[in-house]
């Protein structure tokens, strides 16, 4: 699937998770497009969990659940990252959770693009009776572009969760220590913006209050908004769908070039528009 606005472009391939493989602003990619490691490249979305679930394992309404384990000895990122999905409208993806997942469900992404926006909205359903859920997404952003230019991320937050000895968050919370992060935060108030030296600017807003960054790399920067903290199940924290109502939360990105003055959009605060737009 290929979106185009203007001098830009975004491709979706159905067939790797129905992620984002590539972002072109003005003929410059700012996406990681390609890596033999599914879990780090492009932007896919994480149904129905984002994260780590420690060991795998979870208990929910007294049925013990054992995931794949995908990053051992954890689970991480949901089932549907490297799954096909179908295509059902113009613009519009679905795809089944699949069996490693106890209860029948779907998700669902819908996809609009404009100059200098889009706006992904993923949505979480169950077919047959209530189970817990989280969704989020996980863009690999490029730190450097192929004219050279250096990526800065400017990202203010409340708080970040405690990590244990495996680095998996405790539940607890602090004051924000210094970069670099593999950690989740919430409290934040203004949606996180790149910024690469040659003048072009990256903002990325959702629904979701719970925002992972992940930029220990040298070549990429992952800005990541979930619907609650990594291992979710395990802390009671996570969100319960029924049939008939569906999760559902809302990613956008706009972007501009620091001579110009971004388009005013109510959808791309932090917390703010409507999850069902």
């Amino acid at each position: 699937m290929l979106l185009t606005a203007g001098n830009d472009s975004i491709r979706i391939d159905l067939s790797q998770g129905g992620r984002v493989t590539a972002l072109s602003v003005s003929g410059l990619d700012v996406i990681v497009s390609e890596d033999p490691e599914p879990l780090a490249w492009g932007c896919y979305p994480m149904v129905p969990w984002a994260g780590r679930v420690r060991e795998g394992q979870f208990t929910w309404e007294n049925l013990s659940v054992q995931l794949p384990v995908r990053m051992p000895p954890h689970a991480i990122h949901g089932t549907v990252l490297d799954r096909a999905w179908h295509q059902t409208e113009a613009r519009r993806l679905e795809s089944l959770l699949g069996d490693e997942w106890p209860w029948r469900g779907t998700a669902r992404s819908d996809f609009q693009m404009t100059e200098g926006r889009f706006h992904w909205k993923l949505t979480v359903s169950s077919e047959e009776q209530a189970m817990p859920a989280m969704l989020g997404w996980h863009p690999w952003f490029l730190k450097q572009l192929a004219d050279g230019s250096r990526a800065a991320l400017a990202f203010r937050a409340d708080a970040m969760y405690r990590r244990d000895a495996v680095g998996i968050p405790t539940g607890t919370r602090k004051s924000p220590s210094p970069g670099p992060w593999d950690d989740c935060f919430t409290g934040v108030h203004e949606a996180p913006r790149i910024r690469w030296s040659n003048g072009l600017i990256l903002e990325v807003s959702s629904t979701c209050d719970h925002w992972v960054i992940y930029d220990q790399l040298e070549h990429a920067l992952c800005v990541e908004p979930q619907s609650g903290p990594p291992d979710v199940f395990n802390q009671g924290k996570c969100d319960v769908v029924r049939p008939g109502f569906p999760l559902v939360h809302t990613m956008t990105w706009r972007w501009w070039w620091e001579s110009e003055s971004p388009s005013h959009d109510p959808q791309t605060q932090s917390h703010g528009g409507d999850p069902n737009a």
